[in-house]
């Protein structure tokens, strides 16, 4: 039986998407108050993976997950899900839209509905929770008003509907990743994103050398965000999401020649992507074309014909 964190309590997005990579004749999934703790419980052998946000298409990076991924003992990911995220609004049963004088979710659910609020409940105070599935209880318990938490909130809490599918952006999606320690990676599909953490030092140009050793490969940049260091000003590292997976001759060429020209690079994973879409590999970049120029650099070396 394997043991899967997430960001909890009950009712979550989070708690949606761990639901997708489960098999729940062996798992079990076990709510964590914050995704730092989801983490540390992996890191410290008391539960066996954990499933935490990592990006909104909407808000951007979810920087406590990118933060807390760069401190602490490696943790790698091994299955990505994206959610398409519309929200529900909660009341106790009876509450209508006049009544409802405060409203409460966490600060990046409130910012993906602000119009529908405007428009619905203009009047309402908005407050922050720790999580959504904190501010369905805080409405049960009679905190406040109303509750803008992930549909499947209503499933755990005796509450009523008083909006459901509410988004300002149709499409708009969450990202989450499932977090192991390091062991045997996923095996390589044709359709996989491999994350990076690229710390480097404060010189001019140092952006451009690591973009360059993925372009010359051919490989792809899906995502790219800069956090500082919290030590020196001017200090940032790097997350990189890109096209491929580490066993390919291409991405582990990048990935070496990143750990050359950078302080130092932490493994984030290679999995699967969750459109299943295929990487496109640029002619001169196939695993074939890394083995044919090895195959005549050992030749040259070995005093034959070039």
């Amino acid at each position: 039986m394997s043991r899967i964190a997430y960001f909890g309590p009950q009712g979550t997005f989070t708690e949606q998407a761990a639901l997708r990579v489960i098999d729940p004749s062996t798992d079990e999934l076990f709510p964590v108050d914050t995704i730092p703790a989801a983490l540390d419980a992996v890191r410290e052998g008391r539960l066996d993976a954990a499933c935490v946000p990592v990006e909104n298409s909407v808000e951007g990076a979810v920087t406590i997950t990118m933060d807390s991924l760069a401190a602490g003992d490696p943790l790698v990911a091994v299955a990505e899900v994206v959610l398409p995220v519309t929200f529900s609004v909660l009341v106790r049963p009876g509450t209508k839209f006049q009544d409802v004088r405060t409203v409460a979710s966490i600060p990046i659910a409130l910012a993906q509905i602000r119009e529908w609020l405007a428009e619905h409940l203009p009047k309402a105070e908005q407050h922050f929770t720790n999580s959504t599935a904190a501010s369905a209880v805080a409405v049960l318990n009679g905190e406040f008003d109303a509750a803008v938490t992930a549909p499947v909130a209503a499933t755990h809490y005796p509450l009523e509907l008083l909006a459901g599918e509410v988004a300002d952006v149709i499409d708009a999606k969450t990202r989450f990743l499932l977090f192991r320690r390091p062991g045997p990676l996923p095996a390589p599909t044709g359709a996989d994103r491999t994350s990076l953490i690229v710390f480097t030092d404060d010189r001019t140009g140092v952006l451009s050398d690591v973009l360059v050793e993925l372009a010359q490969r051919g490989i792809n940049l899906s995502r790219i965000e800069s956090r500082p260091t919290k030590g020196r000003l001017g200090e940032y590292r790097f997350f990189l999401d890109f096209d491929g997976h580490v066993a390919e001759a291409r991405v582990g060429d990048a990935l070496a020649a990143l750990r050359r020209r950078s302080t130092s690079v932490r493994f984030l994973g290679s999995f699967p992507k969750a459109d299943g879409v295929a990487s496109v590999v640029q002619a001169g970049n196939e695993d074939a074309d890394f083995a044919d120029a090895r195959a005549w650099l050992r030749a040259v070396r070995e005093g034959q014909a070039g």
